[in-house]
């Protein structure tokens, strides 16, 4: 299969290897886990209660790699592909689940591109509606690397949004797992790796970094999913967020490339650099 790899000028290689992608690293699992073919495989094959960061990490090296991994992406999407094939069984309600059903693999998949507006719209600069439908295309293309169906990606932003709405309402639910993610997490501490900047942000006075995790991500859930969920959500709660996102977005621009962005991202993005430095030099040379 013939995809097109992302690279330098992409809105994904500028923020897919951002560390601040851990701030709705643990809403896009609730999310995706609320779909009932996705919590069902979840609980029976994942390692998140034993090991939530190490799960977490080798997710996130799988995410870099679709991004930065120029021409291996696709690989890494085929590898993944062969990875769930064996994953299947029946649920407690007596349901049949396959990781690859068309439509739970869809939602794993475009769950992300709506965390990505929402990480902008609380934790940095929020993206114009040019930028929400450029990014969307985007992830149609990160969509064809990881072999989602095409007739499982809605078209364009607005038939997106209307296939969000309609999965929150009418799809997803209030799944045992989805529960239990929220649980786990609260006794996770802040993630070994983040950088320290980062990490005093995670820890702030008062409060666990599993506490902190819980917070931020029933805050950044859409509404309509906290209600699904039954969790509580306040007014003084969301100014708290709102306080915590404007530091995180004036902190996160000021730092250093190689705390700001994940290894694989900020080797890749050094490589590109160097790369159009030694075309650029070779043309002078040239000419």
């Amino acid at each position: 299969m013939d995809v097109e790899p992302f690279g330098p000028g992409s809105m994904h290689w500028d923020t897919a290897g951002e560390y601040r992608n851990l701030l709705v690293a643990g809403s896009a699992l609730v999310l995706q886990t609320m779909h009932p073919a996705v919590g069902a495989a979840v609980a029976e094959h994942s390692t998140y209660k034993a090991d939530p960061w190490g799960r977490l990490e080798r997710t996130l090296a799988s995410v870099q790699k679709w991004v930065y991994g120029g021409p291996d992406g696709p690989a890494e999407g085929q590898r993944l592909r062969e990875l769930h094939k064996p994953i299947s069984g029946v649920d407690e309600q007596g349901r049949h689940y396959h990781a690859l059903n068309g439509e739970a693999w869809a939602w794993v998949h475009l769950s992300l591109f709506e965390r990505f507006i929402a990480l902008n719209r609380y934790f940095g600069t929020p993206f114009t509606p040019a930028q929400e439908r450029r990014l969307y295309a985007e992830s149609r293309q990160l969509g064809a690397i990881l072999r989602v169906p095409e007739r499982e990606m809605p078209a364009d932003l607005d038939a997106f949004w209307r296939y969000f709405e309609e999965m929150v309402r009418g799809r997803l639910e209030a799944h045992a797992t989805a529960l239990d993610v929220l649980t786990v997490m609260r006794g996770a501490p802040a993630p070994p790796r983040l950088p320290a900047p980062l990490r005093r942000l995670w820890t702030p006075v008062g409060a666990g970094a599993g506490e902190f995790t819980y917070f931020v991500t029933v805050g950044t859930l859409p509404p309509a999913v906290r209600e699904k969920l039954g969790l509580r959500w306040t007014a003084r709660e969301e100014r708290r967020l709102r306080h915590l996102g404007h530091a995180v977005a004036m902190v996160t621009p000021r730092l250093p490339e190689r705390l700001r962005y994940m290894p694989i991202a900020y080797h890749a993005r050094r490589a590109a650099r160097s790369s159009l430095r030694r075309r650029r030099h070779t043309g002078r040379l040239s000419a």
